[in-house]
């Protein structure tokens, strides 16, 4: 039979399996550190839980300007300019294009890992079968990422890992249950529905559910007229195998989906009379399951103190949002938001494993207890901690250290690449170049100060930036003619916007959605030569991204950067000025 079978092998530095937003963004930031990196993944397209498969919007920190930046920012940003109407295909290729045109990176599209082989206490290499091409594909790599979800190289390699919900005593979680169980947050299959000219009938198949009246769905909104939502609250699966059970949950959830839509069309008043459904998942959303151990286990009381750990590499800000187990079978609040402060520090030592010496994981898969999992498993929140592992990855195969002597020798390292890629560290001060702190530097208005201060966006009631009107300037002179060899900027991305990346229901009428009024559109940017004179070395037309890097490679006396054009409101603001 093998004879059928392809057989091919890859050899790279980094291997990620999972192709979430964590798996994403930790392929991408590996890649764009240097190393060769290739990305396995189960499904068609990438996203996970935010892909058209499952359609579950992108969350993360609360709180004012506490949204996360770095890959993710970039991704959000690309899709509100190339994606106004929300449309969750186009996404799939925003997503898409970012891992397939990055070089470095080998991109395994419908692949499952299911295969491992061992070098004593290291991963040699995976192995995954492609559905689509008949063929097995081997990656060698010097470390690996599991950002699966289901923390698929765990059982395969032996990786200590855990599931199901702590005792309230192991680490002193008043919010954890009495008992240590198996129980977990169920998976959930989402509706997304659009609003119609004309009324919609909707005709249940036989095996749906039924609900006969709103005292059957307590708790759970479903008045399309006044809140439209994706039914999260459509779920099960935390008192069975979140695993292995997988496929009966989804047949059962599939008749719950039918039988919340027919009860909204069909059973009472809920002005869906216009509204058709549009989509219905098939593949469950799911929200947890194995848990690797790391050599620090996050807890509910790590949150509440802020997470104020010398290395940390990401933050959070999502409430301990923990669901019943039972789900939809419960009859009371589906789930309980426990208060958590926004930001809260994640440490490096909960992003590798503690026994397997070469392996990271990124996602709703770190080391942590239940009740702390129910806040960073929120997917901007796993995108910021891909970034994370993948940075470290680079650093570790450029240096020949293993995942915990990255954390030891080079954790510094790794937070300053992470600040310099626009990913935001409480309390961590991103270091600036000698040669822009060393230079004067003058604006046509306003407060130059704090584009050199090592803070890339507001943080409490400090701004931390120089606002504008289009056609101001801000300019860097230097004593002496200097050669530079970059350039890099951060642009205020609005980080208390509203809206997610794509939406669940579709009115009728609705306006598109557009990048931030206050990012700068179009900018130039001119370099003073020796002689005296200026001269334009970039001119930007169409910016839509928050932080922006160019090559220099000149010689000037001064660089001055004049703002053109927003996308549509004053003042412009920027974070960062610096010259290399």
């Amino acid at each position: 039979m093998d004879l059928f079978v392809r057989q091919t092998e890859h050899n790279v530095n980094v291997c990620v399996v999972g192709g979430g937003l964590a798996g994403l963004c930790a392929a991408v930031a590996a890649a764009r550190r240097g190393a060769r990196v290739a990305l396995m993944h189960d499904r068609p397209v990438l996203g996970g839980n935010a892909s058209s498969e499952i359609r579950m919007w992108v969350c993360g920190a609360r709180g004012a300007n506490h949204r996360e930046t770095g890959i993710i920012e970039e991704i959000q940003l690309e899709n509100l300019y190339r994606n106004p109407a929300g449309n969750w295909s186009i996404w799939d290729t925003i997503l898409y294009e970012k891992v397939r045109y990055e070089p470095n990176i080998t991109l395994l599209l419908n692949c499952s890992c299911n295969q491992l082989q061992m070098d004593g206490r290291r991963i040699r290499s995976v192995t995954g079968w492609q559905l689509t091409t008949e063929t097995r594909h081997t990656v060698r790599a010097k470390v690996f990422a599991d950002c699966s979800g289901d923390s698929i190289l765990a059982p395969l390699s032996g990786a200590e890992f855990r599931l199901g919900r702590e005792s309230r005593d192991e680490f002193g979680e008043d919010i954890a249950p009495a008992q240590a169980d198996k129980k977990t947050m169920g998976m959930s299959c989402l509706l997304q529905t659009r609003e119609m000219s004309t009324p919609q009938p909707f005709v249940p198949p036989a095996w749906a559910n039924v609900y006969r009246t709103d005292d059957d769905l307590p708790y759970r909104d479903h008045d399309v007229s006044q809140w439209q939502t994706n039914f999260w609250w459509i779920e099960l699966g935390g008192e069975s195998d979140a695993i292995h059970d997988t496929e009966e949950l989804r047949d059962e959830l599939l008749k719950i989906a039918m039988g919340v839509w027919d009860h909204i069309k069909n059973r009472g008043d809920h002005g869906a009379d216009n509204w058709t459904l549009e989509w219905i998942g098939f593949l469950p959303g799911k929200r947890e399951s194995r848990r690797c151990v790391g050599d620090h286990i996050l807890t509910q009381n790590d949150v509440r103190d802020e997470g104020r750990f010398d290395d940390i590499v990401a933050y959070g800000g999502w409430p301990m949002d923990d669901h019943h187990p039972a789900g939809i079978r419960y009859p009371e609040e589906p789930t309980i938001f426990h208060p958590a402060p926004s930001p809260f520090g994640i440490p490096y030592r909960c992003l590798y494993s503690r026994n397997i010496e070469n392996l990271f994981f990124a996602g709703r898969n770190i080391s942590t207890t239940h009740t702390t999992l129910s806040s960073t498993r929120v997917m901007a929140t796993c995108a910021t901690l891909g970034q994370a592992v993948g940075t470290a990855a680079a650093i570790g195969v450029t240096n020949d250290l293993s995942p915990r002597e990255v954390g030891q020798e080079r954790i510094r390292d790794v937070q300053q690449m992470l600040l310099e890629d626009d990913c935001f560290l409480p309390g961590v001060q991103r270091d600036v170049s000698p040669l822009s702190k060393n230079a004067e530097l003058i604006a046509s208005a306003g407060d130059t100060d704090p584009l050199r201060d090592g803070w890339d966006r507001p943080i409490s009631d400090a701004y931390n930036g120089w606002r504008a009107d289009a056609g101001n300037w801000v300019e860097y002179r230097f004593a002496s003619p200097q050669r530079m060899q970059n350039i890099r900027l951060v642009l205020d991305s609005d980080l208390n916007r509203r809206g997610v990346n794509c939406p669940c229901s579709y009115p009728l009428h609705v306006e598109p959605r557009r990048l931030p009024a206050r990012l700068v559109k179009a900018f130039r940017l001119d370099a003073r030569q020796p002689d005296g004179s200026w001269t334009l070395f970039h001119h930007e037309e169409c910016n839509r991204r928050r932080l922006v890097r160019l090559p220099l490679e000149i010689t000037a006396s001064a660089i001055r950067l004049t703002i053109e054009e927003t996308w549509g409101g004053e003042p412009a603001g920027l974070f960062s000025l610096e010259v290399r």
